[in-house]
Protein backbone atom coordinates (compact mmCIF):
# COMPACT_ATOMS: atom_id res chain seq x y z
CA UNK A 1 0.00 0.00 0.00
CA UNK A 2 1.23 3.57 -0.69
CA UNK A 3 1.61 6.04 1.75
CA UNK A 4 -0.71 8.24 0.16
CA UNK A 5 -3.20 4.91 0.20
CA UNK A 6 -2.31 4.68 3.90
CA UNK A 7 -3.16 8.06 4.95
CA UNK A 8 -6.38 8.61 3.29
CA UNK A 9 -7.57 5.02 4.67
CA UNK A 10 -6.09 6.48 7.90
CA UNK A 11 -8.30 9.63 7.53
CA UNK A 12 -11.58 7.78 6.39
CA UNK A 13 -11.60 5.32 9.40
CA UNK A 14 -11.79 8.72 11.65
CA UNK A 15 -14.57 10.05 10.26
CA UNK A 16 -17.98 8.75 11.04
CA UNK A 17 -19.22 8.43 7.84
CA UNK A 18 -22.63 7.01 8.95
CA UNK A 19 -23.13 9.95 11.36
CA UNK A 20 -22.69 12.81 8.73
CA UNK A 21 -24.76 10.76 5.58
CA UNK A 22 -27.95 10.75 8.66
CA UNK A 23 -27.18 14.36 9.59
CA UNK A 24 -26.85 15.64 5.10
CA UNK A 25 -30.39 13.64 4.76
CA UNK A 26 -31.42 15.74 7.93
CA UNK A 27 -30.44 18.94 7.11
CA UNK A 28 -31.85 18.16 3.38
CA UNK A 29 -35.00 17.16 5.19
CA UNK A 30 -35.53 20.31 6.79
CA UNK A 31 -34.38 22.64 3.99
CA UNK A 32 -37.16 24.20 1.59
CA UNK A 33 -35.22 24.30 -1.14
CA UNK A 34 -32.58 22.49 -2.64
CA UNK A 35 -29.17 23.53 -1.53
CA UNK A 36 -25.27 23.35 -1.89
CA UNK A 37 -22.73 20.64 -0.44
CA UNK A 38 -21.33 24.18 0.75
CA UNK A 39 -24.37 25.08 2.49
CA UNK A 40 -24.42 21.63 4.03
CA UNK A 41 -20.67 21.67 5.31
CA UNK A 42 -21.16 25.48 7.27
CA UNK A 43 -24.49 23.46 9.38
CA UNK A 44 -22.63 20.27 9.95
CA UNK A 45 -19.28 22.40 11.32
CA UNK A 46 -21.70 24.60 13.74
CA UNK A 47 -22.77 21.54 15.06
CA UNK A 48 -19.29 20.13 15.33
CA UNK A 49 -19.26 16.87 12.97
CA UNK A 50 -17.12 18.56 10.04
CA UNK A 51 -13.82 19.71 10.83
CA UNK A 52 -14.33 22.92 8.19
CA UNK A 53 -17.15 24.10 7.06
CA UNK A 54 -16.03 23.35 3.43
CA UNK A 55 -17.65 21.32 0.61
CA UNK A 56 -15.03 18.92 0.68
CA UNK A 57 -16.06 18.18 4.40
CA UNK A 58 -19.05 16.35 2.90
CA UNK A 59 -18.60 15.99 -0.76
CA UNK A 60 -17.76 12.58 -0.48
CA UNK A 61 -20.95 11.81 1.81
CA UNK A 62 -23.09 13.37 -0.98
CA UNK A 63 -21.37 11.05 -3.59
CA UNK A 64 -22.27 8.73 -1.66
CA UNK A 65 -25.79 9.67 -0.72
CA UNK A 66 -26.42 10.17 -4.53
CA UNK A 67 -25.12 6.80 -5.69
CA UNK A 68 -27.52 5.01 -3.27
CA UNK A 69 -30.71 7.06 -4.89
CA UNK A 70 -31.09 9.15 -1.31
CA UNK A 71 -30.12 12.21 -2.70
CA UNK A 72 -30.60 14.09 -6.32
CA UNK A 73 -28.52 16.73 -8.16
CA UNK A 74 -31.15 18.98 -9.24
CA UNK A 75 -29.34 22.31 -10.53
CA UNK A 76 -26.55 24.40 -10.21
CA UNK A 77 -26.24 28.22 -8.90
CA UNK A 78 -23.62 30.74 -8.78
CA UNK A 79 -21.52 31.07 -5.47
CA UNK A 80 -21.01 34.28 -4.41
CA UNK A 81 -18.04 32.94 -2.10
CA UNK A 82 -16.26 30.31 -4.19
CA UNK A 83 -16.57 32.45 -7.68
CA UNK A 84 -18.21 29.36 -8.96
CA UNK A 85 -20.99 27.55 -10.15
CA UNK A 86 -22.15 25.05 -7.37
CA UNK A 87 -24.70 21.62 -7.83
CA UNK A 88 -27.59 22.29 -5.82
CA UNK A 89 -28.87 19.17 -3.59
CA UNK A 90 -32.53 17.61 -2.41
CA UNK A 91 -33.39 14.86 -1.40
CA UNK A 92 -34.92 12.30 -3.88
CA UNK A 93 -38.31 12.27 -5.26
CA UNK A 94 -38.65 8.27 -4.22
CA UNK A 95 -37.37 9.06 -0.37
CA UNK A 96 -39.62 12.37 -0.09
CA UNK A 97 -42.57 10.37 -0.66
Amino acid sequence: MSITEETRRESYELVDAKTVRRKVLSILKKSSAPITAHDIAKELHGQHLVPYPVRQAVAPRLTELVDSGSVEVVGKVFDAETQRNVALYRLASEVTG
